[in-house]
Order: C-alpha cells, then structure tokens, then sequence
C-alpha cells in the first residue's frame, strides 16, 4: 500500500479541510507531551533521518528530507539560494557597442549568463576583493578573475535576394549567443581549464540582435560571489520543497463515484482498482507525491466524510534546479557544509563569549575584595 495511506502518527499531520489547517504548532519539544522525554539526540536523530532519491540529474534533484525539522530544511533553501559561492561575469568593458542595446542593459544580460567550467578549478579560485578608500589599487590576477571576450559584426551576405525576409539568409552574425563567449586563460589557467575551459551553461541563450554596420567588442572579468550580494551569483534557478501530500481514503468509493473523484485530484494521484467484494472499480491513492493540496474535492458535498487531507509535518520534498554551473546534488552537499561550518563558528564564538563572561566576573569579584579591603584599612 502506498506510503501516504499508512498510518501515520496523528502528531506528525497537519489536517487541512475545507476553510481551515489544524494542527499546525510545532510540538517537537521537551516537555510537551506528559511524560515523554523529546529532547534532541544525536544518536536517535542518526537512526529516525532519512534522505531518499527520486530524480538525480546534473541540472534538477528531487529528494525527501524525512524525520527533520522546517526551520533545517528551510536553511538548505536559503543557503543554496543566497549562500554558495558561484563564477559569475562582474565587470564589462566595453569597446565598441553600435547595437540597439544600451551599454548598461548588454552588461546586465551578460552578468546573468550562468557560466560553467572545470569544478575544481572554479571552487580552488580566490575571492576578488576590490581596495578600500584610501588603499593601494587592487589588480585582478589569474588567482581570482577570469577574463571573457565577445566580438561579433553583422555584415550582409553577398548574392542574397533582394526580395528575401530571412535574417540567416541575408545577414551573417545578426544573432549574438552565449556560445560567442570566448574564454582567454591567464597564467596558472592554461592548465587548471585546459580539460573543461569556462564557457556558457547554456549556449543558446540569445544576447542580441544585430544588423550590418552593427558591432559589439567588449571584455568581461568574472569572479566569485554569492547571491546575498547578487542574483547572478546564485547557483540555482530555483531551490524550494513542500510537505508530503497525505490523503486517507475513510470510506470505500465505486463505480462512477470513484472517477469524479479522481477528477478532483491531479492525474496520477487516484489510482483504481477491483472492489474485493463487488468487482466495482474502487478509488485507491495512487501517487501522493503528484497532489498539490488544492482541496477541491472538500467543496463537493457527495465525498464529505469519505475523504481526509492532510501533510506531513516533518517529511520534506525538496527540488533544486541547478542553473548549470554546479551538479544539482553537489550544490545540496555544498549548502550542508556551510551549515556545519556555521555551526562550528557559532560554537566557537560561543565557547569564547562564555570563557570572557568568566574572566570578567572573577576579575570583578577580585576588584569588589580589593575594595573592600581598601575601606576596611582607612576605617
């Protein structure tokens, strides 16, 4: 039977009916429930966390994070969103830009043209950082930039028909793409992209239009950054998850019955199959996974009490759309270790603050004696 109609633990159920959702406080606590001890253990943590796999390819991963709580799996949201560090165009030069593009908005397209390349070469790369008032100028070295070139001109195409419409049969280079993103490796760069130079993630993506006369010659410096400082920077087009779907099917649904049912559900949720007793076709769940929640079947009258909604508080579908530079399951690795280094730094901050809160305490009693035996001399 499927996953979704086994009996869950009503704790673990957040009930959603036609105008309201229950059961939505947060009771993973100690002292919560009576007599039951619910502290945080590593070892039950160990042994009740599941990650399962259900579609694994470099650029989009679905898995289910099981047995955690929100507030964890929204942080592997936000990090892969805002937090892991990506190759990405951050200064144009531009030479010459006779197209009908301004300056400004060809530089904007190319910032956020996601860009890939050797992986380990691309995460050994240093931070750029540009100099402060007052410093000494900063030059970008092969240690942490690396230098793009576009060049293209569009000239008409000799012995084209005057009476021709067709910009590939009349024009040559009048369409500008990613693919034209010519990499120039410096230094130490000839050798760490020499098996996977950096390129375009997706080389079709359209830069401009073009039309003879007309020409773009610009330089790009890339860097590394993060999406907290700029979109572009961002390793995924989207990072999001949701509840596992629960539907509980109360009370036995024929015949006809059972496929307007279904049509309440999108497809492959409700599933059929032969009535034990009355060979009728009988609704069974199918496909929880498939359901959006959408509660359109609470709004007709013939399945009330046949059918119960709900999710399940601590079991996560969690997708990720990588856009290209990164595999999808890598930049989830990613975000798990910058969790665990945050955590490591906040322990050692903490282990600090508390060791300075006891010096300075046993310096203030010493301080309060001292004093004390200053009065106790001038009396």
């Amino acid at each position: 039977m499927p996953s979704s109609t086994q009996n869950i633990d009503q704790r673990r159920v957040v009930g959603v009916e036609a105008e309201i959702v229950t059961n939505v406080t947060s009771t993973d606590f100690p002292g919560h429930w009576p007599n039951e001890d619910h502290s945080w253990d590593i070892n039950k943590f160990k042994q009740s966390f599941k990650v399962v796999f259900h579609k694994n390819s470099p650029l989009f991963a679905e898995f289910d994070l099981i047995h955690i709580d929100a507030s964890i799996a929204n942080t592997f949201r936000r990090i892969l969103l805002a937090e892991v560090a990506t190759l990405a165009i951050e200064t144009v030069y531009v030479s010459n830009n006779t197209s009908i593009i301004q300056d400004e908005v060809l530089s904007h397209r190319l910032g956020l043209i996601p860009l890939t390349g050797d992986k380990a070469a691309l995460r050994a790369m240093k931070w750029y950082t540009k100099a402060a008032p007052g410093e000494a100028a900063r030059y970008p070295t092969d240690e942490d930039t690396i230098v793009l070139h576009l060049r293209a001109a569009c000239e008409r195409l000799p012995g084209a028909k005057k009476s021709e419409t067709d910009p590939d049969k009349l024009y040559k280079n009048h369409s500008v793409h990613a693919r034209d993103l010519i990499f120039e490796p410096a230094g130490k760069q000839v050798q760490t992209f020499a098996a996977n130079p950096v390129r375009a993630a997706n080389p079709d993506i359209l830069i401009a239009k073009l039309r003879p006369g007309q020409e773009i010659d610009v330089t790009m410096h890339c860097v590394k950054g993060i999406g907290q400082d700029h979109a572009k920077f961002s390793p995924v087009a989207t990072a999001s998850y949701r509840l596992l779907p629960l539907i509980k099917i109360k009370k036995p649904i024929l015949g006809r019955a059972a496929e307007r049912f279904a049509a309440c559900f999108p497809k492959g949720v409700i599933a059929f199959e032969a009535d034990p007793n009355t060979g009728e076709k009988m609704a069974v769940v199918g496909n929880a996974r498939n359901d959006t929640v959408s509660r359109e079947v609470l709004r007709h009258e013939e399945f009330k009490g046949f059918v119960e909604l709900g999710r399940v508080r601590d079991h996560f579908i969690f997708s990720i759309e990588s856009s290209g530079q990164f595999d999808a399951d890598e930049l989830f690795l990613s975000a798990v270790a910058t969790l665990k280094a945050k955590c490591t730094y906040l322990k050692r901050d903490t282990q600090r603050m508390l060791k300075k809160q006891a010096l300075d305490a046993r310096s203030g009693r010493d301080q309060s004696r001292l004093k004390r035996g200053d009065r106790g001399w001038m009396e």
